[in-house]
């Protein structure tokens, strides 16, 4: 069956082998002087692509920006329950504290909001206030 463009297969006669056109398919593995110049053209338009599909995905807006402050902010609150849980419980909380400590240090977004940029501020302040004490406790 020979596949002959948009309008759909049609079937070629049994012991006839198909026609080689210029600008069709073909099943030998040598390509022809035109084709070879014009795949190592397409190989470098293709690089280009794909270097400005990643810098389009490394373009971030202001709602994504926000999520990320706002995602950050609730890890270091749920690190900072963590490390409650584990001392009402009478743990030391040595695990709470580093996952804490690598939680404040991850890169925070800047936001435009000035209202979340102070809750930040505040539970970062807090989880430094929580590092300081445990550093405070083990010396």
């Amino acid at each position: 069956m020979k596949v002959t463009g948009p309008s759909g297969p049609a079937s070629t006669a049994p012991g006839r082998p198909a026609a080689r056109s210029a600008a069709g398919f073909s099943l030998s593995g040598t390509a022809t002087p035109e084709r070879a110049s014009a795949g190592a053209t397409s190989g470098v338009g293709g690089v280009a692509d794909v270097s400005a599909l990643m810098a389009l995905q490394g373009v971030e807006d202001p709602t994504e920006r926000r999520r990320r402050a706002v995602r950050r902010g609730g890890g270091l609150l749920d690190r900072l329950d963590e490390l409650k849980l584990a001392m009402l419980g009478g743990e030391t909380g040595e695990a709470a504290l580093d996952r804490l400590a690598r939680a404040v240090r991850e890169e925070r977004p800047t936001d435009a909001d000035p209202g979340l940029t102070a809750v930040l501020d505040q539970i970062d302040l807090r989880a430094a206030v929580e590092l300081a004490k445990a550093e405070l406790r083990r010396a």
